[in-house]
């Protein structure tokens, strides 16, 4: 990090203003070198500078330069980021001439990664940074806003430090027994401190499902026979004719993807082939990839015909349909029914009647995907959860570890032993936060990034 790097902090494009970014020890003094106007390094700190770009004796570009200095800067570096005008052609032409006189392109995920390793903001405030950039809704918004803050963080601080005490306590009991005003750790002292540790790692986990629900949103999969409703119902949804709707069987081959916006959560809808069985090769792949997208769904729309009676290959799909969270759409309801209802053997609170050519049914089942994950809860809250897979796997993790360490003090294993398991725990919630890290870990999270951020 002893070099000075430099990169397009804004969409590549034409635009009214572009930024090109500069950070490092020399930040400064490159910059200098090809701006006109005041010298860079005697303006005070956090001001904005008219001047142009030059390149020799040609002016590149009429610009304002914002000079800020270490250590009050996002990457505690010095900081110069130039204005210019957004064109592609006077963007890269300053960008060129950064390279040129002295600075490096910077990687992705750069600019924050700096900020990380010198201490200026944590793992997780880190990745909340992309969530905020990626964010599409308000809800998703506030929860990076939370973890930009640190209020995500302090529910990883406040774990490790409970467990401090605890191996700290431990120690002195070990190395200095002959201490009386040390709080000696037998049986009965730790384990309400292991079961209220295991209370809140089970807490955390809890609410980490709606984190998850606020930043991936609800993978939804709508299934069905052929010519039931389901491109229907997503154009209904979407208020576009994004599916082909025709009263051929199999005209759906693949799926088709739509989102929607629920309280703040987005639902992400896929409609799927129309599960039947076909000579036709492409269809039958459909089908194939109908049946999985099922599996990996947060959500199913199970969609049947009220004009149809339920046949035997629906009930057995219907079966597997019950082991996730599902909900049953009966369309058509305008016309003459013929389906058994009381066959479903389902919850009535899991069934919704339907006519999508009347538009009826569509505020219902929206309601009802309300209530099924509480996303009336979930928007009203304060959004400070766990949302990343690599945060909520490492708690999952610990959880286990404290659960075979509430094992280990009841079967009076001696304290020693206990005390490096409960360490083990300690350093893993660390790569949380990046209390502890490791470089292979950084270099692969920050991959992710945009270039100049």
């Amino acid at each position: 990090m002893n070099d000075t790097i430099c990169a397009i902090a804004t969409a590549q494009g034409i635009g009214a203003i572009a930024i090109v970014r500069v950070s490092g020890t020399e930040a400064i003094d490159i910059v200098n070198k090809i701006f006109k106007g005041k010298d860079l390094s005697k303006v005070e700190s956090h001001t904005i500078n008219y001047g142009r770009i030059v390149d020799q004796e040609e002016v590149i570009d009429e610009v304002l330069v914002s000079v800020m200095k270490a250590p009050k800067t996002f990457t505690t570096e010095d900081v110069v980021e130039i204005n210019t005008h957004g064109g592609i052609a006077p963007t890269n032409r300053v960008l060129q001439l950064l390279l040129e006189s002295g600075c490096r392109l910077a990687e992705p995920g750069e600019f924050t990664k700096r900020a990380f390793l010198n201490g200026r903001i944590d793992l997780l405030e880190a990745e909340a940074v992309m969530d905020m950039i990626d964010a599409k809704t308000d809800t998703q918004r506030k929860m990076a806003a939370n973890q930009i803050d640190g209020k995500t963080s302090s529910l990883i601080n406040d774990l490790r430090s409970d467990m401090v005490q605890i191996i700290s306590n431990i120690n002195v009991n070990i190395d200095y027994p002959e201490y009386d005003d040390v709080e000696i750790i037998t049986q009965d002292v730790l384990i309400p401190k292991i079961l209220k540790l295991k209370d809140k790692l089970r807490k955390i986990l809890r609410e980490s499902k709606n984190g998850k629900i606020i930043k991936d949103g609800i993978k939804t999969a709508i299934i069905g026979k052929p010519n039931v409703g389901k491109s229907s119902l997503l154009n209904a949804l979407l208020q576009e004719d994004k599916a082909i709707v025709t009263n051929i069987a199999g005209t759906t081959r693949d799926i088709v993807e739509g989102q929607i916006v629920i309280n703040g959560i987005v639902l992400n809808m896929i409609d799927t082939a129309g599960i039947r069985e076909t000579e036709d090769v492409i269809e039958a792949l459909g089908v194939e990839k109908s049946i999985k997208m099922m599996e990996d769904s947060d959500l199913v729309f199970f969609m049947l015909n009220n004009n149809e009676e339920l046949s035997d290959d629906l009930k057995t799909l219907l079966k597997k349909v019950k082991g996730k969270n599902y909900l049953i759409l009966i369309n058509k309801v305008d016309l003459d029914s013929k389906l058994n209802r009381d066959e479903l053997e389902v919850d009535s609170n899991r069934i919704i009647e339907m006519s999508i050519t009347e538009n009826k049914g569509i505020e219902e089942l929206k309601e009802r995907i309300i209530e099924l994950f509480n996303l009336n809860e979930i928007e009203t809250n304060d959004p400070t959860y766990l949302s990343n897979s690599r945060s909520i796997s490492i708690i999952k993790k610990c959880l286990k570890k404290v659960e075979e360490v509430e094992k280990a003090v009841e079967e009076n294993m001696p304290i020693d032993m206990i005390e490096l398991d409960i360490k083990y725990i300690w350093e893993e919630l660390g790569k949380i936060n990046g209390s502890t890290y490791e470089e292979e870990l950084l270099d692969e999270m920050f991959k992710r990034f945009c270039l100049g951020k």
